[in-house]
């Protein structure tokens, strides 16, 4: 706004100053309307604040609305406002960690994880790079966990070890350290497994350390 009154300043004429009566009733109408355009202004200012909020490219089968825009609010800044798409999806490309790994081949983004057991529970992870074959652990402290199981909870990194993410076809392993996998999932992601990590001082996920994975599904960010 201040710009805006610089560039009509600038760009206008220098003319003589005048004098106009105004009335108490053209006063306070004026303030009204000046309410009334400011209060518009806001409305406009938030629906697009709005607007540029990050959206999914397709469907999700797993997260409605609410789940989104809770998920979403806690991601790292450098993620947020851009599209996610999906690269995986149990439903779409079956059941397979071999064809979670190939679908991300060549990705060099951060990627979320969300999964939907037998019991309906939604959990999964952030991961600051993509799923890949690995014989050491990779990710950094952005990476963390996640849970609406049954209101939502956020695990960030902790900072007691790094072990982030690893995996090779027989499993995928999120979180470790204190004795089991704050994460894992078997080679065709159908059993699945939660336990308290030192990685993120996490609950188990679920309602239960065992599960079955209903559905799963990957998605990535780009810019």
């Amino acid at each position: 706004m201040i710009e805006n009154m610089k560039v009509l300043y600038v760009a206008g004429d220098c003319v003589e100053p005048y004098v106009k009566i105004i009335t108490v009733k053209q006063t306070k109408r004026r303030l009204s309307l000046c309410s009334l355009e400011d209060s518009e202004a806001d409305e406009q200012e938030f629906q697009e604040v709005g607007n540029s909020f990050p959206v999914l490219s397709d469907q999700s089968q797993l997260i409605d609305d609410r789940h989104l825009k809770t998920l979403l609010a806690h991601l790292p800044p450098r993620t947020q406002s851009y599209k996610w798409y999906l690269v995986y999806s149990t439903a779409i490309h079956g059941s397979s960690l071999k064809t979670l790994y190939r679908n991300m081949a060549g990705l060099d983004s951060p990627v979320l994880l969300v999964i939907k057991d037998m019991h309906k529970k939604v959990f999964g992870a952030f991961s600051s790079d993509p799923f890949r074959i690995s014989k050491y652990c990779y990710g950094t402290g952005e990476t963390f966990l996640f849970t609406f199981s049954p209101d939502f909870q956020q695990y960030k990194w902790s900072g007691e070890n790094s072990y982030f993410v690893s995996g090779d076809l027989g499993s995928l392993q999120i979180g470790g350290g204190g004795g089991g996998f704050a994460l894992w999932l078997d080679a065709d992601l159908y059993h699945g497994a939660s336990f308290s990590s030192s990685t993120f001082h996490n609950a188990t996920l679920s309602t239960h350390e065992d599960f079955i994975v209903q559905d799963a599904e990957v998605w990535t960010v780009q810019n």
